[in-house]
């Protein structure tokens, strides 16, 4: 099982999440290294005090983590003449900005409380026109037989790792950003999954099987990828079901919460200055 997925669970106090798949290739090593380095990286800067937490700032900072973390990847790969790659799908979420950060063809989709479906990412195949122009422009070409590839070795046309390709600069790690707002979208729930499960489910089909099985363990997660398998989906299977609407239900709770433990002690502090007025005065 080459793929791997990590998350940050959500913080009330902070109010932020974050969640990624990764989809290896080639061997585990890739997908494995930037599933542990790529979060400790992001960790430390969210959890930096000067972090700024503006949409513009979060996607600068994993742009920034992103190349980083594939640079060094790289050069590891390299030394250790290991072929593997990965691609990542990310959705990080800050109060009511979700950022989504992609890198190859695993997906994201958003079903919101009326249940429209949102593709929050594009796959990044080799079959797209502008990823295809971008490959022949670096001096590379694609291939067809069966499956369009790059250099008639790789399916997916962004990546981390693949350092063969990456050195020539037929494949590039350059992330694809989309935002939403989420007061905006209302999200009921986001799916991420690699792309075992969108070769044999549509979008469709996702959000119609979820929607019946949120009440189970992992939010039907489990049984989706049972079911892509039962499909006949020759790749590896990693989902990710995210429930917003409880997020957002024990955001909401949190604030309340904090909001009554707040009251009494503004009161306090009311009662004390309207004392200390008071005392100056008398002593005028």
């Amino acid at each position: 099982m080459e793929d791997r997925f990590n998350f940050i669970a959500h913080s009330c106090d902070q109010n932020h999440s974050m969640y990624a798949v990764f989809d290896g290739h080639g061997g585990e090593f890739a997908a494995e290294y930037i599933e542990d380095q790529l979060f400790r990286a992001i960790h430390k800067e969210i959890s930096q005090t000067s972090f700024q937490a503006d949409s513009d700032a979060v996607k600068q900072m994993i742009n920034s983590v992103v190349r980083t973390v594939d640079a060094q990847l790289v050069c590891l790969s390299r030394d250790r003449m290991d072929l593997s790659g990965s691609t990542a799908i990310i959705v990080f979420q800050k109060n009511n900005d979700l950022i989504v950060a992609n890198v190859g063809d695993s997906r994201a989709i958003m079903c919101d409380m009326k249940g429209k479906i949102t593709q929050l990412s594009t796959d990044h195949k080799p079959s797209d026109p502008k990823e295809q122009q971008r490959i022949v422009d670096a001096g590379g070409f694609v291939t067809f037989n069966g499956v369009w590839r790059v250099a008639g070795v790789l399916a997916t046309s962004r990546a981390f790792g693949d350092y063969p390709l990456k050195q020539r600069k037929f494949v590039t790690v350059e992330p694809e950003f989309t935002e939403y707002n989420i007061e905006q979208n209302k999200p009921h729930f986001v799916v991420l999954a690699s792309d075992g499960l969108w070769d044999v489910f549509s979008n469709e089909d996702v959000v119609q099987f979820i929607s019946e099985r949120l009440d189970e363990p992992h939010f039907g997660a489990k049984s989706l990828a049972l079911q892509a398998y039962y499909r006949g989906s020759l790749d590896n299977i990693t989902i990710m079901v995210v429930n917003f609407k409880r997020k957002r239900a024990l955001q909401c709770k949190y604030e309340q919460q904090r909001g009554k433990t707040a009251q009494p002690a503004a009161a306090d502090s009311a009662k004390q200055e309207e004392g200390q007025s008071t005392q100056e005065e008398e002593k005028g």
